[in-house]
């Protein structure tokens, strides 16, 4: 039995080993056509929503923008590091169409920095993280724009105490867009509490001849490189006034020492006036800038600025309709003004052609050598269910298509009292989509990668 047994045990381990080999390629058959292992979860990183960055003291060290989750329907993404190259100093830009001649500046006062009719800008929000101001400035210059408008917060540059200022965050800043080669529109607003007004609300300070050696300060460090300063922002809403009544002779009295003092500093610098808000309000919340206008010129303040600041946003109107057809169309102007009686001339503001309205009105006050400069236009995206814009919310492709009519329609209509105009926005990267400025941008809010929309590729593309 012993000598049986033994002589089974080859066959045995023979077969084992057989069907071992057989099993472990069956395995590796299987492993190769049909097995997928599942992706690793990474926590998806997101930003809290964006705070306004005004802050008393000097800010803690900032922290680097964080990766955002990416919106349903965007573009596809430019890797940052093909946006962070300055231009090499002896390229020049190739032309997008072969036939399409240099833009010419048109005349301007003797003295000040040509400015193209119609000329091309854009916000940007550069101030707090010099790695997205690097690639936003990138962004900028490759879509073909000449002005970049910044805004320099008092509270964040004099915030310390009176004559204490940091130039740390704007010293970087312009050195960076002067790499690029763009011009400069610097706003100058927002008080620090220790000048007083209505802190922390956006106020005029207690005196104004704080806010005018503030201005001088800046427009004496930065003589030749900042081309041109905007004076405060929407005067005629009064949560930007200190939360009073919007008062044009109030504001022309901070104009008149704003612009002397920046004359001062730099004579071939730019003043423009303060973009206005449209609005058919006419109370203590708010003035329309129709009768803000007015209100300045009867105040006295022609003298006292270069170019005059309008804001234009474009609401559901295609750029070439005419005001006076949105005036009477419920399907382009606000619903609302229609139930409440607002008058016709007031419902005007509801598309980009307002300027001319306003263009008008300087014309009848002897003001028709001076030039506009749009500080703010665009059309927004945002189809919240519960957004006050949704009512004039339009596609990416329409904002596109229509923020690229306006240059153009710009280009043949206004020439040569149109200066400037600044398309809202280049957006700040903490943006997340609880705010309205996240849908006016022509680049999806985020970092490190940048998602244009179709309108940064839009524009980019036109002949300018």
């Amino acid at each position: 039995m012993e000598n049986r047994k033994n002589g089974w045990l080859p066959y045995v381990v023979g077969i084992t080993i057989g069907l071992a080999v057989v099993c472990a390629a069956g395995f590796a058959v299987f492993a190769m056509f049909f097995y997928k292992p599942s992706a690793p979860k990474v926590p998806v990183e997101t930003t809290p929503p964006a705070v306004v960055k005004f802050v008393t003291a000097a800010p803690t060290e900032q922290q680097p923008a964080q990766p955002q989750t990416l919106p349903e329907a965007t573009a596809t993404p430019i890797p940052v590091a093909q946006t962070t190259k300055p231009p090499e100093p002896a390229a020049t830009p190739a032309p997008v169409e072969a036939t399409q001649p240099a833009p010419q500046p048109s005349p301007a006062p003797s003295g000040l920095v040509p400015m193209a009719s119609p000329d091309y800008g854009i916000q940007a929000f550069l101030y707090w993280r010099p790695e997205v101001a690097e690639r936003d400035l990138g962004l900028i210059k490759d879509a073909g724009f000449r002005w970049v408008k910044q805004e320099f917060a008092w509270r964040e540059i004099e915030g310390a105490g009176k004559g204490q200022f940091n130039w740390e965050n704007t010293d970087r800043m312009m050195d960076q867009i002067d790499k690029y080669g763009l011009h400069v529109i610097a706003r100058l607003g927002v008080q620090p509490a220790w000048a007083g007004g209505n802190y922390p609300d956006i106020s005029p300070p207690d005196n104004y001849q704080d806010y005018a050696d503030f201005v001088y300060a800046v427009a004496a460090r930065y003589k030749g490189r900042i081309q041109a300063y905007q004076i405060w922002n929407e005067p005629n809403l009064a949560r930007e006034w200190g939360n009073r009544p919007p008062n044009p002779a109030e504001y022309t009295q901070l104009l008149k020492v704003a612009y002397q003092a920046i004359k001062k500093a730099d004579p071939n610098a730019i003043v423009i006036t303060a973009g206005l808000a449209p609005t058919t309000r006419n109370d203590d919340v708010a003035m329309p800038d129709m009768y803000f206008v007015q209100g300045l010129y009867d105040a006295g303040a022609q003298p006292y600025f270069d170019m005059l600041g309008v804001n234009a946003a474009g609401y559901r109107a295609p750029p070439e309709m005419d005001p006076g057809e949105v005036a009477r169309d419920p399907n382009y102007a606000n619903p609302g003004d229609f139930q409440a009686g607002t008058p016709e001339e007031l419902r005007r503001i509801y598309c980009f052609r307002h300027v001319e309205d306003v263009r008008q009105l300087m014309v009848q006050n002897g003001d028709a050598d001076k030039r506009i400069a749009i500080m703010e236009f665009g059309w927004t995206t945002d189809n919240r269910p519960n957004s006050p814009y949704k009512w004039f919310h339009v596609s990416e492709q329409t904002q596109g298509e229509y923020i690229v009519r306006a240059y153009q329609y710009a280009k043949e209509n206004w020439q040569p009292w149109i200066g400037v105009m600044s398309l809202i926005y280049m957006p700040d990267a903490d943006w997340t989509q609880d705010d309205e400025q996240w849908y006016w941008s022509i680049v999806v809010p985020r970092w490190p990668d940048a998602w244009p929309r179709p309108a940064y590729h839009m524009i980019k593309a036109m002949p300018k």
